[in-house]
């Protein structure tokens, strides 16, 4: 077991960590990602989520541009404020969404209300536009590049919202990119309301500590700097050479319980309804950074480790049971936290509250999986605040790169997200053929009946 006083966090394993050899190599290796080394050879380019709560780390330049951007922030949610504005709609996917919507979820506040737009389904979309008052909600868009077609179309669906509303949209609008974007000039020529700042060294799944999880923070009222400070006391924590180092506990389990090749998932259970979505954060963090391919050297490797879950105890009744008795292809993270609420709580029962409980089931399932021979790590928070969410981000972000590491993977390339927004655009280009009734011959014939099926039910819908 291993504590951090000043995070409030513990460790318990029943994977321990016995030899610090194995990843000697991948601390240098991190080491030097931190002092600007290219970490990301097949886009050539550093990666720098670490400079964002320690700007000290960074070049002048990049460190200069870390600070300004936090008077931006201060600047832009000033004018939020003067503006009364009572809802915040953050558009935006992948870790400018998933990011976001833990932080909103984990730390609720009274003065702002926040909702996001992270999908291109018009149903969706509607969905949460029918419980705005667009004259007094702030967008917010979210896109490094501008160009993401799914956040563009989730832009262009609320602009028109606006519009038949008859409300101002670029009165209120809020773009977060990198300079120079295709959004950063839509909005400079459209005077929106604020621009702050994304850049090209940081990744969309590790850019909750930059602008995209500051804004929905500070637009809360919530303590963004607290947030920042928990994710460089971890980072500090977790740089160190030593066998208490809490992210290679973590990369060491992933690689001791999948045979270093992921043949093992990982099933997260957080018994706090507060990080009900640390899961799905994860979700993407991990599996987009392990899920790879080829390794650095070019030779076929088929990495990764599968992400599944939700919360205790809700969810040990849906599947602790094949947990303990089932298959054997998993290992189990419990979180759990000391704190129940904000004030005392009622005895469901004599000597225990309901909270007691929730502990109760941790230590519970997590003694009735240790007994069926299952692998188990506990982590333990005092209590979910910004702080708290800030470091347990930042171990995980550090874990993956040690593994990464070992592994001889690039964990900040998605080669397999390319892939498949090529082969989506293909697609709507064979819709184009069909609408225009061009030769089909070549094409899949189950992507020619979809098409035509959608279309067919839309010309009866309207009919």
């Amino acid at each position: 077991m291993i504590h951090h006083k000043g995070l409030g966090m513990t460790l318990d394993s029943s994977v321990s960590l016995e030899n610090l050899n194995p990843w000697k190599d991948a601390l240098n290796t991190m080491n030097a990602l931190e002092a600007g080394a290219i970490a990301n050879p097949t886009e050539g380019r550093q990666v720098g989520h670490y400079w964002l709560r320690d700007p000290s780390l960074a070049s002048d330049e990049q460190a200069a541009e870390i600070r300004l951007s936090w008077q931006q922030l201060q600047q832009v949610v000033d004018k939020v404020q003067q503006g009364g504005y009572t809802d915040v709609l953050m558009v935006g996917i992948g870790g400018s969404a998933l990011g976001p919507q833990l932080l909103v979820d984990a730390l609720p506040t009274e003065n702002m209300n926040v909702s996001f737009l992270d999908n291109t389904d018009p149903a969706g979309i509607d969905r949460v536009l029918a419980g705005l008052s667009l004259q007094q909600t702030v967008g917010v868009v979210l896109s490094k590049s501008g160009g993401t077609k799914e956040t563009r179309n989730a832009m262009l669906e609320t602009r028109e919202a606006y519009q038949r509303a008859g409300v101002s949209f670029t009165d209120r609008a809020i773009a977060v990119t990198v300079k120079d974007s295709k959004l950063y000039q839509m909005a400079v020529e459209e005077s929106w309301l604020g621009i702050l700042p994304l850049w090209d060294w940081v990744g969309g799944r590790t850019s909750i500590t930059g602008m995209v999880g500051l804004l929905p923070l500070a637009l809360m009222n919530r303590d963004w700097n607290a947030f920042l400070d928990g994710a460089k006391k971890m980072d500090s924590w977790t740089r160190e050479a030593s066998l208490e180092n809490p992210a290679l506990w973590l990369a060491n389990l992933w690689w001791e319980e999948g045979n270093g090749r992921g043949d093992r998932n990982m099933v997260v259970l957080p018994y706090k309804d507060a990080l009900g979505l640390f899961g799905r954060y994860l979700q993407q963090l991990i599996m987009e950074s392990l899920g790879k391919k080829e390794s650095l050297d070019g030779e076929v490797v088929h990495q990764g480790l599968t992400v599944y879950g939700n919360k205790g105890s809700t969810d040990q009744h849906a599947f602790v049971q094949q947990l303990r008795d089932g298959r054997h292809d998993f290992f189990t993270l419990l979180i759990g936290t000391l704190q129940d609420r904000e004030g005392a709580s009622i005895e469901v029962e004599d000597g225990v509250s309901s909270g007691d409980y929730l502990l109760g089931f941790l230590l519970g399932t997590r003694h009735a999986l240790l007994d069926a021979g299952r692998s188990v790590m506990s982590l333990i928070v005092d209590q979910v605040d910004e702080r708290t969410l800030g470091a347990l981000i930042a171990l995980f972000e550090r874990a993956v790169g040690l593994y990464a590491h070992r592994a001889n993977i690039n964990a900040y390339d998605q080669p397999g997200v390319e892939a498949g927004k090529k082969a989506a655009q293909s697609k709507l280009e064979l819709k184009k053929m069909i609408d225009n009734q061009q030769d089909l011959s070549d094409a899949n014939p189950f992507d020619v009946w979809l098409w035509r099926s959608k279309k067919a039910y839309h010309d009866q819908q309207s009919s």
